[in-house]
Formats: C-alpha cells, structure tokens, sequence
C-alpha cells in the first residue's frame, strides 16, 4: 500500500468534524493549490467511513445527476426513485436522505458546477438553510481553482457566504515531510537533493512524487526529469496560472516575470511594465494566492520599504527558468535548458535555502514573529529574524550555501543596529549553511 504522509492535524481536524456532525450537519470547505495533495487527503480520510465521493464533471446537469445518483446508491444506500435531472432536487434529497442517516459527502471540483448550472448555488443554499437544523450530513467541497472556490465562500455577494461551518488551507508539506519523502527515496541522499527537490517543488505533493516515481531523487536526475520532452514541469506553470486567471493573464506573466528576475519594489515593476501594476499585484496576493509582499520585520503595515516575491517555489522556479526560454522549449533543446539553469543554479538556490531555512523554523515555531530585514538603502540585511516578545529574545540567521562564507563579525554588525527596535530584548547570532539543512 502506497504510504500517505504528514497530513496529521488536517486529519484530526476532519475526524473532530466527522464526530460533530452526527449531532449538527456540517459543511467544510478544503482549499489549496492546485497539486497540493486535496484530493488525496479527502480519500484516505474517507477510506474507512460511510461515505459518498462525487466528482464534478463539466457534463450536461442531467448526465451529471445520473452518475452521482448512481454512486450515492452504491456508496450510502441512497435510492431515488425515478430520474433526476437537477443537481438542485438531487442535493435536496441527499439533505432529506441526512435526516436518518449519518455520512461523508464530498462533493470535488466543486467549482465546476457553476459551468453547468449558475442558479445551483443559490438554490443549494436554500436547501441548506432550510435542512440542516434536522440533518447529520458531513457535507466536504473541495476544487482546484483557488480563486473561484475563495470567491464562492468568502465574497459576500455569493449566495454560499457564511455557510461553510469549518475551512481548512491544505499548505505543502514542511521541510522535514520532504526530507522524509526523499529519504524514503533514496536513503543515501545530499543537500544538494534536498536542496533541488525543495526548489521544484517547495513541498507540493504531486511534484514531489512526479519525481520520486520516475526515479529522480539526485539534483542530476531531477533536472534530467524536468529538462525532457514529456515532462509537466515544463508547462504545469502556465496552465494552473490560466485556469486561475483566465484570458487576461498577460500582464500578470509579465509581472511575475520582473519580480523572479529580481525587480522586486512596485516601482521597477511599473517601470518595466509600463503602467501601474498595484492592482495586479493585489490580485496576485490576496485573490490568486501566487505571490507575498513583504516588509522589513518590526516595520510598518504603510511602510513603503516593501519587496514583492513569488511565494510558491515551484512558480518561483517556472518564472525564472522555464518561462523565459520557451523558445528553447518549443525548438525541444532540452539540454541547452538545462545548462541556462545549472549556469544560475548555485546563486539561485542560495536564496531557496534561506526561504527552506524560513519554513524549517517555521516548522519548530518557537517565536512569535518571523521575517527578514533590511535599511532603506538596503545597505544592511538580514536573511532570517525570529522574535520571541514572551522571553524577549530574538535569533539573528545568515544563510550561505558555503559554511564558510558565513561571516558572523558581519552579521554581528547588522545585528546591533537592528537590535536598536527592541530594548531590553536578548539576542543571538547563528550562521545556516547546507551541512544543517
């Protein structure tokens, strides 16, 4: 049996939720990016329960009702007499069906279903409210589409605002998940592996096994496997961010372009686009969930002293390698690709190291506040702060890829002029290189 990783707390979660739905209905809904393993943890906590999975397919709404009728049939004895056609009337009698009968329903890619029928939400609804005092569903919807699936549950307008009773934001696994996961692989692994895999895939599930199945778990197989004909690395980027975006993408390309090329202030990016880019980069951030802005610790919300990152690794990667040499892509020299990245690689991964650096401490979370810092004139920067305002103390980290370029005398001078925002704060100094990771 193939092993399933990590996913613990999300597990208990659903487990907790499961429980309180034998009393009062329940409706969660389970967001991430696409590839982030949804699918897989819906499955294997359903594995052993009484439950229903339906999966939405953009067929006519008659045919689409007669497949999950059939399944809810098979799956929890649900039987309907006759042939419904409306996904409304079908959701209604799995609400009546709930009355009597405690179940898991997941109802996946539930996005979709506004391309056959847009009243359904709104009738769904309805039903909901009207029901779920008397029911003991554990209703479960989940989709791929990030910002459709925000933008049915979070944007007031939408009739399905406020209905949801719990949400869970599946994130990619932690540094030591993938480390796990490769040790698995290969138990003879470098850095140098962990390094790369955590630079393809920053902990998203189905790229991490992509290239655990075919063999790639050294940095010079990875980058064969993602340097090849066949490989969906080399095209994963533009179509998630499409099925997000939609027709209009152009300029968000271009943007995300400018910053994994390091123009990261708003106004090189304007410079370079040729417009004002503000509300791009908003949507990028706060409806697409691509990029971050950030700001130097113990900054201001207004400060102007900001910097924009892309802050899914793999679409950090696709930006600054393959996206630029499509015409590479296109002429199939794969091996011309992979040497413009091996050309980049070692000052590239210099700063995957810190963000791998910046999740592992995240992953211990023994602080209150975490981030980098720097001056005005980025005269002075730190790659990772983390501050604990309980014991008031604080850890001061520069990362190199090389223990040895690792200058602490230096990092000891930053440190002071920093520690000028915290009296009476304790601090300490500590150099990462790979020989931690």
């Amino acid at each position: 049996m193939e092993k399933f990783y990590d996913r613990k707390k999300e597990l208990q979660t659903l487990l907790q939720i499961e429980k309180q739905s034998k009393t009062n209905a329940c409706f969660t809904v389970i967001t991430g990016r696409r590839r982030i393993g949804k699918t897989k943890l819906i499955k294997n906590f359903i594995a052993d329960k009484k439950s229903a999975y339906l999966f939405t397919t953009r067929n006519a709404e008659k045919t689409l009702c007669s497949y999950w009728q059939k399944i809810l049939e098979e799956s929890i004895g649900l039987k309907i007499f006759g042939t419904v056609e409306k996904l409304s009337d079908l959701f209604e009698q799995i609400m009546i069906y709930s009355k009597d009968h405690s179940f898991t329903l997941v109802i996946d890619e539930f996005q979709d279903i506004d391309y056959i029928n847009k009243s359904f939400f709104s009738q769904m609804q309805n039903t909901w409210d009207s029901l779920k005092a008397s029911s003991k569903i554990n209703l479960i919807v989940c989709g791929s589409i990030y910002s459709l699936m925000a933008k049915i549950f979070k944007d007031e307008k939408e009739p399905l605002f406020g209905r949801s009773t719990h949400s869970i934001h599946l994130k990619p696994f932690t540094p030591s998940v993938v480390k796990e996961i490769l040790k698995d692989f290969n138990p003879k692994f470098k850095s140098e592996d962990l390094l790369c895999l955590y630079m393809l895939s920053g902990g998203v599930a189905k790229y991490i096994f992509l290239l655990m199945y075919a063999g790639a778990t050294t940095k010079q197989k990875m980058l064969d496997c993602v340097c090849n004909m066949a490989s969906p690395f080399l095209t994963d980027g533009r179509d998630i961010l499409i099925s997000e975006i939609g027709k209009d993408y152009g300029i968000y390309f271009s943007i995300l372009q400018a910053i994994a090329t390091g123009h990261t202030a708003q106004n090189e990016i304007d410079s370079i686009i040729q417009k004002n880019t503000g509300a791009y980069l908003q949507n990028l951030q706060k409806v697409f969930g691509i990029t971050e802005q950030i700001r130097p610790l113990l900054s201001k919300s207004e400060s102007r002293n900001a910097r924009w990152q892309i802050a899914d690794e793999y679409m950090h990667f696709y930006f600054s390698f393959l996206y630029s040499h499509q015409d590479l892509i296109e002429l199939g020299n794969y091996d011309m690709l992979k040497q413009f990245i091996l050309r980049n690689y070692e000052t590239f991964t210099g700063k995957i190291l810190e963000r791998y650096f910046t999740a592992k401490l995240e992953e211990e979370g023994n602080f209150t506040k975490i981030g980098g810092w720097w001056d005005k004139k980025s005269n002075n920067e730190i790659d990772i702060i983390t501050i604990n305002e309980l014991q008031k103390n604080c850890q001061i980290y520069e990362v190199k890829r090389q223990k040895n370029k690792i200058k602490l005398d230096k990092l000891e001078e930053k440190a002071q002029i920093f520690m000028q925002n915290l009296n009476g704060y304790a601090y300490n100094i500590q150099g990462f290189s790979m020989e931690d990771m």
